[in-house]
């Protein structure tokens, strides 16, 4: 895995896009996709005119508590804010294509005691993560952004 290496980072890995959904949204496409090691599953609301995804893609996602590299938290202003003033300052932001903020709000233990759900809202495009605990432990109900690109 080619690590976005922040101290802010949570969750990191690489996914292939099996399937999207019927869709019941202009603008949104649910994607169900499996990482790499098919150990974790994860769906995604995303904006398909900002992100477009189609079967097969294959994706780097990450989430963060912040966008800063060493962890500090964010200041006052957003993430587009620090991009629009040219700041000498370089985010994670900077290296992914589609950008989200929203809430880990909810997590449920599966039947076989060794997953975990965990899910995740961005403003209402809604994201959830069923995998071994082991993998999904840094996970806690906070304030996440979410970083994805294409590979």
């Amino acid at each position: 895995m080619s690590g976005i290496a922040s101290d802010a980072q949570l969750f990191e890995d690489h996914f292939r896009v099996e399937r999207l959904s019927e869709p019941k949204y202009d603008r949104v496409d649910r994607i169900y996709c499996h990482s790499e090691d098919k150990s974790i599953s994860m769906s995604l609301d995303v904006n398909k005119e900002l992100f477009p995804c189609k079967v097969d893609d294959e994706l780097h996602v990450a989430l963060a508590t912040s966008l800063h590299y060493d962890g500090s938290k964010d200041d006052e202003r957003g993430w587009r804010d620090v991009a629009k003033a040219g700041a000498s300052d370089a985010t994670l932001a900077d290296i992914f294509d589609y950008v989200c903020y929203g809430k880990i709000y909810k997590f449920e233990d599966a039947e076989d005691g060794k997953t975990i759900k965990a899910y995740i809202s961005f403003g209402g495009l809604l994201m959830s993560l069923e995998g071994p605990y082991k993998r999904l432990t840094p996970l806690r109900v906070d304030y996440v952004y979410l970083l994805a690109r294409k590979r």
